[in-house]
């Protein structure tokens, strides 16, 4: 057996302690950064000693008897490649924390507490390692004010060729969310009648999901280098980049949470996510066993049209792969549509009200040149 001639450590192998240490502080201390947005509320952490690798831990005490809690999960998929591709990692975290604070309160919970594993290849002065790092810690203090949650970890593990994309530096990311909410004001969708009226709430971009068949779309028309195209003189990787828009802390001031009292009723919430309105609208449904008809859609971003336009893709799959422009659908009675709508426009979310729930157990969407059904098991 040869004797390998370079010394072999730690360091040779892929991973820089060093390097991975300062990556490290500089992710908890964005995570401190959030600890405020839960002050005075449930949730609000406090760490006996101010290390990374430390104890951090919430107060449960005097919490009501009927309060319920839950965890979920979710990552950023092959959206990161964009991100690697644009060179811009800032956003990225909206999109993170949007799959898993959006997806809490479709259940009526308030989001509470978030924790990461940034999974990445390695770090290092030739990939600008601990420059990516610093942006995506900048994305996670942001996106953590606008979910109202604050992050508890900054976990992070270099894992070499296991770990590929595009460039010299890539990562995947994925989240970990406790919620909370009252028994009482659980959404299981149950409660969802005939005739109660459906608002959408506009997303214009991509969201998370769906990316996959951009990239494939893109590639075979352009080539590798497709981000670097442009339409309408901005280049498309910029334009599919577009983050996520997060919901949750607007809903919660709809539906309440641990120290708010709900301020109208909701019927059902559908985060529209991968599988589009057919899956997650069809979701919501299930437990009513009715229907749904979407007279009234909110236009779908051009980037989706241009999208289908070059991959020569249908209406049907377009809604089955993207949000098409509809980021969340609430259902309610007609007498708390008012309110609602009311709210969000004074959080700033474009909304409208798009159709109805139908006793037809199918969902029927009539666009302006065409209607497509789905329908439901």
């Amino acid at each position: 057996m040869k004797k390998s001639k370079t010394k072999i450590s730690y360091s040779t192998s892929g991973v820089n302690l060093d390097i991975g240490n300062i990556a490290s502080k500089i992710l908890y201390d964005a995570a401190k950064k959030t600890w405020q947005n839960r002050e005075k509320k449930f949730g609000n952490i406090f760490s006996p000693f101010d290390d990374f690798s430390g104890l951090r831990a919430i107060k449960i005490g005097g919490l009501k008897k009927n309060i319920v809690a839950c965890l979920g999960f979710d990552g950023v998929g092959t959206k990161i490649e964009i991100a690697e591709r644009v060179g811009n990692h800032t956003t990225i975290a909206f999109d993170l924390f949007a799959m898993v604070c959006d997806d809490a309160v479709v259940r009526g919970g308030e989001p509470v507490i978030i924790g990461s594993v940034l999974d990445i290849n390695s770090l290092s002065k030739k990939n600008n390692g601990i420059e990516i790092i610093q942006q995506l810690a900048t994305g996670y203090v942001n996106a953590a004010k606008e979910s109202n949650v604050a992050v508890i970890n900054g976990e992070l593990a270099e894992l070499g060729s296991r770990i590929s994309g595009f460039g010299n530096f890539n990562y995947t990311w994925s989240s970990g969310i406790l919620w909370i909410a009252e028994e009482k004001n659980l959404i299981s969708g149950k409660n969802i009648k005939v005739g109660d009226i459906l608002i959408g709430l506009e997303e214009t971009g991509f969201r998370s999901n769906g990316i996959s068949l951009v990239r494939k779309i893109l590639s075979e028309k352009f080539g590798g280098n497709w981000h670097q195209k442009k339409l309408n003189g901005k280049k498309l990787g910029e334009i599919i980049l577009h983050p996520s828009k997060i919901f949750c802390k607007s809903i919660v001031k709809i539906i309440g949470g641990i120290l708010y009292s709900p301020k109208a009723k909701i019927s059902g919430i559908a985060h529209i996510t991968g599988g589009g309105i057919p899956e997650k609208l069809g979701r919501m449904l299930k437990p009513s066993d009715f229907g749904a008809i979407i007279d009234n859609p909110i236009d779908a971003p051009e980037i989706m049209n241009y999208c289908a336009k070059i991959g020569n893709i249908n209406l049907k799959e377009m809604y089955r792969s993207w949000n098409m422009g509809t980021g969340m659908i609430l259902s309610a009675n007609k007498n708390e549509v008012e309110k609602i709508i009311s709210i969000l426009k004074k959080e700033k979310i474009n909304t409208k009200i798009i159709g109805k729930i139908i006793s037809d157990k199918k969902i029927i969407i009539n666009t302006k040149n065409n209607k497509i059904e789905f329908p439901l098991k």
